[in-house]
């Protein structure tokens, strides 16, 4: 098979988001699943669906089809060796696309569970069908399939949709009721009154007339059902670097490991545009895709993996603890790890709440980067964050100005970033500023600032303002229920044990034994990817130390012989 040419019709591999499987690694999968015939116009999947099977196509060709207001947008088309499916084939969610059978031929079909068994066994085939689906992913979301978020420009629900969509990874495709011509058709065929906007038009074809965020997430699939009365060895609250790290390195040993997060997977990093000095990426990473690796590395060994589920309080019952979540849920667990990272802090300037839900961000992705596109912006900080946003920003934006507090870039700021920034004629660097006023009707259309040294004020246009001055905490849920150091980060540690009257912590360990706390979060942690997830790494040996202290079966050996195959 590896001889055989691409059909005449076959999408081009241009990519590798489309490899050709070799005849050892198709009969490797042939143990595992059956041959079927397939025939032309055959349905193989439906968008909208779970897709229970992983196709390998061995004859003929299946076009992978887009179905949206009557019309079949043909995406891609795959010939023999070929297999089908993106991401949300391995992470559970529901199908964006349908495959279609183009020419009749022959196709395996192997049940997903047993997918995952043979991805374990055989890593080279296992990284390939991983990338592959990674890419096409990514592929999806640069052509707007899946999802169709209808609505205003201007309404704060159209950005909370989006915003959510992109953070999550999901595919969609935004329709502008100002400016896109087809959208009041598409409203009157819809039957939706422009009052009921935003609308999501699901790859099903179902209407959510403005949903929340957990109805999107439902619809896509997203959403692991939580057993009330089940009692789970590790409850990870937050999924960032930290959080995702843990939920690798648990699920990998054998640890039962849940994972809730209030927002979406990735955290801050998740919203990086790039990260450039992270551990084993020369070339960089994007913090989604970054992400997005981690959530399947981590469902890949079992992990549960929910959002978006918020934690409202944490109780300790009968030696284990209940996490308490917004709607009257609950997840139990014999440890807890804190993993809830910080939120931006919000900048003190007058009509800050007016404009936030139209104009002011906190992060930049590629959703935030469109919604200026073309106009000048203003990004207030001296960090990275406030770095990669501005170099980010540029690739949209018709001017970027770089609002920095002090005088020195590159105190707060790693140098490779100083270095691109003042290489970049598209960023202004405007030193000693801050942003005093706000100024616009139901739209920011300028930015008043100050010389801190000169005291000169000044207007500056900006149709957008970003914002990376720094975090605080997310301990609010937490009502008091573990120690806090004076700026409000959880003590862990030898920072617990300097307390009078405290018992010994270990490591990672706040003053409620069983529960930890990584990355952000926790009082003294280096504020970076690389150290979050270490710590993520390090707080699952201490929950082991403590099951098995405790006397609790050590799960580690529950699964001894998955161990092989966990990340290194």
């Amino acid at each position: 098979m590896d001889g055989e040419s691409a059909g005449p019709h076959e999408t081009p591999d241009d990519s590798g988001a489309h490899p050709r499987l070799d005849e050892e690694q198709i009969r490797t999968l042939e143990r595992y699943g059956e041959r079927r015939t397939t025939q032309a116009g055959e349905v193989l999947f439906n968008a909208g669906a779970r897709v229970s099977e992983f196709y390998v196509v061995l004859a003929g060709t299946v076009a992978i089809v887009e179905r949206y207001s009557d019309e079949n947008r043909v995406l891609s088309v795959h010939g023999p060796g070929r297999f089908l499916g993106e991401v949300g084939l391995l992470t559970g969610q529901v199908t964006l696309v349908s495959a279609v059978v183009q020419q009749p031929g022959e196709v395996l079909a192997v049940p997903l569970h047993q997918l995952r068994e043979v991805v374990a066994r055989d890593a080279a085939l296992g990284d390939l069908i991983l990338r592959s689906c990674l890419l096409r992913r990514w592929a999806l979301i640069g052509m707007g399939a899946g999802f169709k978020i209808l609505g205003s420009r201007h309404s704060p629900d159209t950005r909370r949709l989006r915003e959510f969509a992109a953070r999550s990874r999901l595919p969609h495709r935004w329709i502008d009721l100002e400016e896109d011509p087809s959208s009041e058709v598409l409203l009157r065929h819809l039957g939706v009154e422009p009052h009921e906007t935003p609308v999501v038009i699901c790859p099903g074809g179902d209407v959510l007339r403005n949903p929340s965020n957990a109805d999107l997430a439902w619809a896509a699939g997203m959403v692991v059902p939580q057993s009330s009365g089940e009692l789970c060895d590790l409850v990870v609250v937050g999924a960032g670097p930290a959080g995702l790290a843990a939920a690798v390195y648990g699920a990998s040993e054998g640890l039962d490991t849940v994972v809730i997060d209030g927002v979406s997977t990735g955290g801050q990093a998740g919203t990086s545009p790039r990260i450039d000095n992270y551990l084993g990426f020369p070339a960089g990473i994007s913090g989604p895709e970054l992400a997005e690796r981690a959530v399947v590395q981590a469902e890949r060994f079992g992990a549960r993996i929910t959002v978006p589920l918020k934690a409202t309080s944490l109780e300790r019952v009968d030696g284990h603890y209940v996490v308490h979540l917004e709607g009257g849920d609950q997840v139990a667990g014999r440890t807890v790890l804190l993993a809830t990272g910080a939120r931006y802090r919000r900048l003190p300037v007058p009509r800050l709440e007016e404009f936030e839900p139209t104009s002011v961000y906190y992060a930049a992705t590629e959703v935030e980067a469109q919604m200026c596109r073309s106009d000048p912006v203003a990004v207030v900080g001296g960090g990275n964050s406030a770095g990669q946003a501005s170099l980010s920003l540029t690739r949209h934006a018709a001017r970027v100005r770089l609002l920095l507090r002090g005088g020195d870039l590159g105190k707060d700021m790693s140098r490779y970033l100083v270095d691109q920034i003042e290489r970049n004629p598209n960023v202004e660097v405007l030193r000693h500023t801050e942003v005093r006023e706000l100024v616009g009707e139901e739209n920011l259309e300028a930015v008043v600032v100050e010389n801190n040294q000169t005291g000169q004020c000044r207007q500056i246009p900006a149709r957008a303002l970003f914002v990376f001055i720094g975090a605080d905490p997310h301990v609010d849920w937490l009502a008091g229920q573990v120690e806090l150091d004076e700026d409000g980060f959880v003590l862990t540690g030898t920072g617990v044990c300097d307390r009078p009257g405290n018992r010994h912590a270990v490591g990672l360990e706040t003053s409620l034994p069983g529960v930890f706390a990584a990355g952000d979060v926790r009082s003294g942690s280096i504020k970076r990817v690389a150290a979050a997830v270490g710590e993520g790494a390090m707080a699952v040996r201490l929950v082991h130390q403590h099951l098995a202290g405790d006397g609790s079966p050590h799960a580690e050996a529950r699964t001894a012989d998955r161990r092989p195959s966990a990340a290194p």
